[in-house]
């Protein structure tokens, strides 16, 4: 029997990117952003856009209450290797694309203007009802491809073709795949938890909902391959269901 064993466990990472060294102004935003919310034991890879004191950098980050885990390689990979501190390759360059086509529609309570020879009162101003757009929803009709990600800020994806390993859709809101669904599925990007993810083929790499992911090697064998919707459930867990298709 072996004494070594190697296991999976899913746990999130938040990156903090900084683009200044000061470490007294980095230390005030720190200061600010944890008393807004409670950060302690979020797990940090660090990134940055200019050289920092490291080990300085990583005593403060701690001092918050926070577990720095790496950095991203770029002008902290080598001072990072001198400390035997762990190394992230950088992220690999993402193409943002534009969807094939996209629809707005408003909903019934759209404002109109009425002509009519009644005076009009001028003493008070009107109120005129404000148009509530409905959620966008973007269509998009060709695969995509490894490096091309495919965003929609606001609203719902529609994909009526396949995607490749290392590509990704981001949506707001519900994503539909009419093909195969791989690289990362992104539903609810801006943390609606209703959000739902429909395809018809899944062999994606990542699927997260309102930030609650899975990887594909924790995706249930059977709904491989297979038409399926994915949601969260009461308790904010991924939870897949076959369609039939």
């Amino acid at each position: 029997m072996t004494d070594i064993r190697i296991t999976g466990r899913m746990v999130n990472f938040s990156r903090l990117t900084f683009s200044n060294n000061d470490l007294d102004q980095i230390r005030q935003q720190l200061k600010a952003l944890t008393q807004e919310q409670n950060y302690n034991g979020t797990l940090i890879i660090i990134d940055s856009t200019v050289k920092q004191e490291l080990i300085e950098l990583i005593q403060l980050l701690i001092e918050f209450g926070l577990q720095p885990m790496a950095v991203v390689d770029g002008l902290l990979g080598d001072d990072a290797r001198a400390i035997q501190f762990p190394v992230l390759p950088k992220d690999q360059p993402v193409q943002r694309i534009t969807a094939s086509s996209q629809t707005n529609t408003t909903s019934d309570t759209e404002a109109s203007t009425t002509v009519t020879d009644e005076p009009v009162a001028v003493s008070e101003s009107p109120i005129i009802p404000t148009p509530q757009a409905s959620p966008a929803t973007v269509y998009h009709d060709e695969i995509l491809r490894t490096g091309q990600s495919l965003v929609e800020d606001h609203g719902n994806i529609v994909l009526t073709a396949s995607m490749n390993n290392g590509s990704e859709l981001i949506a707001a809101g519900n994503i539909f795949i009419y093909g195969t669904g791989r690289g990362r599925i992104i539903a609810g990007a801006s943390g609606d938890p209703n959000a739902r993810i429909f395809c018809q083929s899944l062999e994606a790499q990542l699927i997260s909902i309102a930030g609650t992911f899975c990887v594909y090697d924790d995706i249930p064998a059977h709904y491989l391959q297979k038409s399926v919707q994915i949601y969260l459930n009461n308790n904010q867990e991924l939870e897949f269901e076959l369609l039939s298709i």
